[in-house]
């Protein structure tokens, strides 16, 4: 039987995180395709982390600067090793490139982040932000040179699919277009949706361990949800996520309509009660899984540019995207009380989901270039000769610092 090794930065917590969601995905694309998965990390477990044993995926705790790794991995001679962020392929990328070189190693980008960390510190300091500005940041030359140690990256994002080519100028060869993957939305689906009049309210979801989640929800309950409640005197939003921080938690006002919820276990429930979901987000990277769930569950969005990036292409938005508060606020009161217009919003993401998301077309494509890559593996990398000059310097530096860094553990111990 053929073999996956998924290692994690974290467990998978598909109901806290767009990136968990993802994993699972992965986990159950990668099944289909015949393989038996093993899922490894060095993190802790958390009561939201998924129950892999449920789905059939062997777990296995690993430690960090630690030969015993090696040895695992020579025993369990996986095809392909997928790595989650580049952080994961810099700590053992190196381990599985020489002891499983035949595996093929896959990076599962989740999104960039240097751009999101670019954007984010551009932010802080109220500038405004330019491709410069992720270019010449540090992190990104970490992050583009784990995408060319392996041997395929996973992008959710067109955009910046897009810019590494553009910008940087990594072959499409190395990259593939992987967004979230979702059922085609049928009539027999759509028709049970919750019309417009059997909604009400307006959601906000995001997990709080995401800053741009966090900025999001202040600016809501400092500039856009003000003039959002004097239109509409009797609506509430109602802001959903895990590990929202103290800071967040203390912007619960009832009297005011605002509500700081937090965590819940159904979140398609929420979102098909909703008229609207709003998230005026100011930086980040990606896409956004909330923005899907929203489409899968007949919700129409206000959301910014950022929030929408590379999530369309030249389709219409399912809803409305606007950078300025008075309009963001102005446009999502238009769009809750106009049954037409929010009923062509919907219909709008019922085409994005099937046009740009459709999992049994995504899954065959990714089938399809991993056979493709894995029969001509050697040829495949030996035309990366930048990927083959990273792995051996990352061999002959990374490699000794974590031998020195578990040589000062062991010494460590024994005193």
């Amino acid at each position: 039987m053929k073999k996956a090794f998924f290692i994690g930065y974290v467990w998978p917590e598909p109901s806290t995180t767009a990136a968990g969601h993802r994993m699972v995905q992965l986990l159950e694309a990668f099944q289909s395709f015949g393989y038996h998965i093993t899922f490894g990390s060095t993190a802790l477990k958390t009561e939201h982390s998924l129950d892999l044993d449920a789905l059939g995926v062997k777990s296995v705790n690993i430690a960090l600067n630690d030969s015993s790794f090696d040895a695992f991995i020579q025993k369990l001679k996986p095809d392909i090793v997928i790595f989650d962020r580049f952080m994961i392929e810099e700590q053992f990328g190196w381990r599985v490139a020489e002891f499983s070189p035949q595996a093929l190693r896959v990076l599962n980008t989740e999104d960039l982040h240097a751009l999101r960390k670019a954007r984010e510190e551009v932010h802080k300091k109220k500038h405004l932000f330019s491709l410069d500005d992720w270019r010449n940041h540090p992190m990104t030359v970490r992050e583009v040179a784990s995408m060319y140690r392996s041997d395929i990256s996973l992008m959710v994002s067109s955009y910046e699919m897009e810019i590494l080519q553009n910008e940087l100028g990594i072959s499409e060869n190395l990259l593939f277009h992987l967004p979230l993957l979702f059922d085609r939305l049928e009539n027999s689906v759509t028709s049970k949706w919750p019309s417009h009049k059997a909604r009400k309210d307006f959601v906000c979801i995001g997990n709080g361990k995401h800053a741009p989640n966090v900025d999001s929800i202040q600016v809501l309950k400092k500039e856009i949800w003000p003039l959002i409640r004097k239109q509409l005197p009797d609506a509430h939003l109602y802001v959903y996520g895990a590990y929202l921080p103290q800071q967040i938690e203390e912007m619960h006002h009832p009297k005011e309509g605002f509500h700081i919820v937090g965590w819940t276990k159904d979140i398609e429930t929420v979102l098909k009660n909703a008229r609207l979901l709003l998230a005026p987000l100011q930086f980040g990277a990606g896409i956004k899984g909330k923005l899907l769930d929203a489409m899968c569950c007949g919700t129409p969005s206000i959301t910014t540019a950022i929030g929408t990036e590379g999530m369309h292409g030249d389709l219409p938005w399912c809803g409305s995207i606007v950078d300025d508060w008075d309009s963001f606020a102005k446009t999502a009161v238009e769009l809750y009380l106009n049954p037409s217009k929010w009923e062509k919003a919907q219909k709008n993401g019922i085409v994005l989901i099937n046009r740009f998301y459709e999992k049994e077309f995504l899954q065959q494509s990714l089938k399809q270039k991993i056979d493709d890559v894995i029969t001509n593996l050697d040829t495949h990398r030996s035309q990366n000769f930048i990927g083959l000059m990273l792995q051996h310097h990352t061999q002959a530096s990374t490699k000794y610092m974590a031998k020195w860094i578990e040589a000062k553990n062991r010494n460590q111990e024994i005193s």
